[in-house]
Parts: structure tokens; C-alpha cells; sequence
């Protein structure tokens, strides 16, 4: 089977075109080494996918290829436990982090008005 189909199948990526932009992009690993989207994916290979910040090291426990419900997709394959554990690391450091508009207090003053009217071009 087509990696970037199992990729699309097991729900990592939208749209199989995503798919095949990740794994030319070098954002999926198949067996540590970048490859190409039609390379043939079986069962007990380790796959290594990148999405955003997001990071997965899963092994190919099935192969389908028609995209299911999200159930029927976990199925497909098993998370490392290191894997796992990192991003739910990330996802509570994302979760208690500090707000990005924390800083920003209230409207702004008359000279950050002008200040930003200077720097987009308004008269």
C-alpha cells in the first residue's frame, strides 16, 4: 500500500495531496529514511510523521485503504510510548502557558494610535 494513502487512511492528513506534500516535504519518516509518497508501506514498519508542532512515531499495525471514522483510523497503528508521552508534555505546556495577548492592556493610547497609523501608511 501507498504510504501516503495509509497516512490519509489512518487520519494524520486531511487530503492525500497533504499527504504526498508531507512525505516529499520530508515531514514522514518510514523506517528512519525520507522516501517518497508511493513508497509501499506494510505492517511493523515505523512511521514517524511531523504536523506543525506536533510529532508521532507509530508502528503499522493494519493497512486500509479507504478513510474511516477516527476509531476504525486508531486501529491502523500503535504510538510509541516515548512519542506519547512527549506530546502530551507539549500539550500541557501549550495548555498552562502564558497567554500571547497577556501583555496587551486594554485600547491603545492616542500615541500607539499614531505610532500605528505612521507605520501602515494611513494620513
Amino acid at each position: 500500500m501507498r504510504l501516503d494513502k495509509w497516512l490519509w487512511a489512518a487520519r494524520f492528513f486531511k487530503t492525500r495531496s497533504l499527504a504526498q506534500q508531507a512525505v516529499a516535504g520530508g515531514r514522514v519518516q518510514l523506517n528512519g529514511d525520507r522516501t517518497k509518497p508511493a513508497h509501499e508501506v506494510k505492517a511493523g514498519d515505523t512511521v514517524v510523521v511531523r504536523v506543525g508542532d506536533w510529532r508521532w512515531e507509530v508502528k503499522v499495525i493494519a493497512l486500509s485503504d479507504r478513510r474511516g471514522p477516527a476509531e476504525e483510523a486508531r486501529k491502523l497503528y500503535e504510538e510509541t510510548a516515548a512519542s506519547r508521552a512527549e506530546r502530551e508534555r507539549r500539550m500541557d505546556l501549550r495548555r498552562w502557558g502564558t497567554e500571547p495577548a497577556a501583555e496587551l492592556k486594554g485600547r491603545p493610547t492616542k500615541r500607539d494610535r499614531r505610532r500605528i497609523e505612521e507605520f501602515e501608511g494611513d494620513d
